[in-house]
């Protein structure tokens, strides 16, 4: 198959998946064509089968802001047209489903039929996509995919309250390949992180305000009261400065460690010992499952989907959102006994399993499939 892939090319959730699940397709034989602004941080390297189309978006006076959704309409229809598409498969709704519609209604008019899927991945939908500025559109564009997934039941049934969504939406989980994470973590940064030996703490995000970052200084610090412990604060965004700011104020700002983004989370996690994770709302928690694949536990919240990526009590503990007293809790109760520890750090390894590239792949390569067929009975 010729497939194109439409995404955010940044550290995100949806540009993550999106940007492996071409690689993966690619290793199987399919041609993948990635369409965004700019080329995604995990396609760092040349491919066999992969090929990158950058949206040029010209700066014109009359414009305040670009229309970017137009852009991208016309290079998707470009490379429809000159590298023979056989679909579209666009990742997190605002704005891709909208131009994906637009551009298989113009290539319906050159005589070509290229279907397209919108696979949702969270804020697209829980927090963007509601707004009334984008709601009739996004909820038109969805009702127009060929196929509509989700990446998890939560997000699904989120969709389903707040849309008038009439068709199907499948579940299909996101993935990791677990063996790119069981090779030992760079011992150099864990002397670094932690000279004396002390356990590691590690945060992966976009320090945006759902990710609350500010409970995890406030529950490192209780922690840091108990046992030595440093904290590893991975990303950059909006939050960052309030997270710096309150660790100075509650006297920890020595033991944190704030690193900005990185391309690879395989090169901090193996040398970890907890995750946090206390966001408002996770549609599935990419990052905490890439933890686990490290056998690394995780202390999250009990919000949106997590619940169906780690079990309470085996792969680490929920708490109700705001509780980082609790989450402090949960973690002195792994980090100060070794034996409990390593039942829940072998169970992580085991639960992330389920999630394995080579499960989840064939799953979009069979909604792919069913997708063409349903177009060729159409003609």
């Amino acid at each position: 198959m010729r497939i194109g892939i439409v995404l955010y090319p940044t550290f995100g959730g949806s540009g993550v998946v999106a940007t492996e699940l071409g690689k993966a397709l690619a290793k199987k034989g399919h041609q993948v064509h990635f369409i965004s602004y700019s080329q995604p941080v995990r396609m760092d390297a040349f491919q066999e089968n992969v090929f990158f189309h950058e949206v040029n978006i010209p700066s014109y006076p009359l414009f305040d802001f670009a229309p970017y959704e137009v852009a991208l309409t016309s290079t998707l229809v470009r490379t429809a047209l000159f590298e023979s598409l056989d679909l579209i498969h666009v990742h997190y709704a605002i704005p891709h489903a909208p131009a994906a519609f637009m551009a298989r209604e113009i290539l319906k008019k050159k005589g070509l039929n290229v279907p397209f899927i919108t696979t949702l991945h969270g804020t697209d939908i829980t927090l963007v996509g509601k707004d009334q500025s984008y709601e009739p559109v996004i909820s038109f564009a969805m009702n127009q995919s060929d196929c509509l997934t989700a990446v998890s039941n939560y997000l699904k049934e989120e969709t389903l309250k707040h849309f008038d969504v009439d068709r199907e939406i499948q579940v299909v989980y996101n993935f990791i390949e677990p063996e790119q994470y069981q090779a030992p973590g760079d011992d150099c940064l864990k002397r670094y992180t932690a000279p004396h030996g002390e356990k590691i703490i590690t945060h992966i995000s976009n320090f945006r305000k759902v990710k609350r970052v500010q409970d995890i200084v406030k529950a490192f610090a209780l922690i840091r009261k108990e046992t030595p412990v440093r904290l590893l604060m991975v990303g950059d965004g909006p939050e960052r400065n309030m997270a710096e700011s309150l660790a100075r104020d509650l006297g920890v700002h020595d033991d944190t460690v704030f690193v900005g983004k990185i391309k690879n989370s395989t090169q901090v996690l193996p040398c970890s010992d907890l995750f946090f994770l206390p966001s408002d709302s996770e549609s599935f928690g990419l990052s905490a499952l890439e933890a686990m694949a490290c056998g690394v536990p995780v202390i999250a919240t009990r919000a949106g989907g997590m619940p169906e990526v780690q079990i309470h009590g085996q792969t680490g503990y929920l708490s109700n959102v705001g509780d980082y007293e609790d989450m402090a809790k949960n973690a002195l109760d792994l980090l100060t006994n070794e034996a409990r520890y390593a039942l829940f750090s072998a169970a992580s390894k085991k639960r992330a399993e389920l999630f394995h590239l080579n499960t989840i792949v064939p799953q979009y390569e069979a909604l792919y499939q069913k997708v063409l067929e349903a177009k060729t009975q159409a003609i």
